[in-house]
């Protein structure tokens, strides 16, 4: 099973680099973040016609985030199950070919020790305790999207340009940390070890152009999963031309 993840940056100005995607890269699901379209406004028939059920959760502002699945959909939930879901439509959760998949945007927390970091962090942490109380360690589980933060230095372009910025910190990388003690594996590092393979990367200056990104968007899975996923991949060719997303897609393949 091919599980990807993907910030569209919009999927209204990004729908056909989408639809073009799934035609040659085939993922059996696919996480969106960042689709900026209210759920009334989702574009379910396009991908309908191309085979996948669908789950949105936007308002049309910022935000939003959705799951196209064809192997299947049901129980699908939007946001938090308590009223911790403050920070927008940043959630949304579905069972997909029987596992129980997770779509999120983390915020960004924009600077350190502002009011949004701290929230943030308090977003994470909430998201380990909705996990503990919706899912189990030892079931299928997927937690993917844009987590707005780079798991080590491995994962930034120099650790020296942004340190002490949002995104690197140790209270973030804990937080990630408490996740992954919880029973979720960073799929994407049982496969490549090496720095320098990032998701991200800054439209200004010519960032992608120039090797300075970040790998930020994550598929954080539950073990069972983990230990059977064979192949992982960022696919910078989707980053390349004409209004690209800031993200470029990421998938692992799993095997039955």
């Amino acid at each position: 099973m091919r599980i990807a993840t993907w910030n569209v940056n919009s999927l209204t100005a990004r729908l056909a680099r989408v639809e073009e995607w799934i035609e040659y890269a085939q993922p059996d699901i696919l996480c969106m973040q960042e689709t900026k379209v209210s759920d009334g406004a989702f574009p379910a028939m396009p991908f309908s016609a191309l085979g996948y059920e669908t789950v949105s959760h936007g308002d049309g502002r910022w935000n939003g985030v959705a799951i196209a699945s064809r192997v299947g959909m049901s129980d699908a939930q939007h946001g938090f199950d308590n009223d911790a879901d403050e920070q927008g439509c940043r959630l949304v959760a579905a069972t997909c070919g029987g596992i129980r998949v997770h779509s999120l945007y983390v915020p960004n927390g924009r600077a350190v020790d502002s009011e949004f970091y701290v929230a943030k962090l308090e977003w994470l942490e909430e998201l380990r305790h909705y996990l503990e109380r919706n899912t189990k360690v030892d079931d299928p589980v997927v937690v993917a999207g844009d987590f707005n933060v780079a798991p080590d230095d491995r994962d930034v372009w120099d650790p020296t340009e942004v340190s002490g910025a949002t995104h690197v910190t140790e209270p973030e990388r804990a937080a990630l940390r408490a996740l992954e003690d919880w029973g979720l594996v960073d799929a994407f590092r049982t496969v490549y070890d090496q720095a320098g393979l990032y998701s991200w990367w800054d439209y200004r200056a010519g960032n992608f152009h120039k090797h300075k990104g970040m790998r930020i968007d994550l598929l954080m899975l539950s073990r069972p999963l983990a230990e059977r996923t064979r192949y992982a991949l960022i696919d910078r060719n989707a980053r390349k031309g004409r209004q690209p997303s800031d993200h470029a897609p990421l998938f692992v393949d799993v095997a039955d």
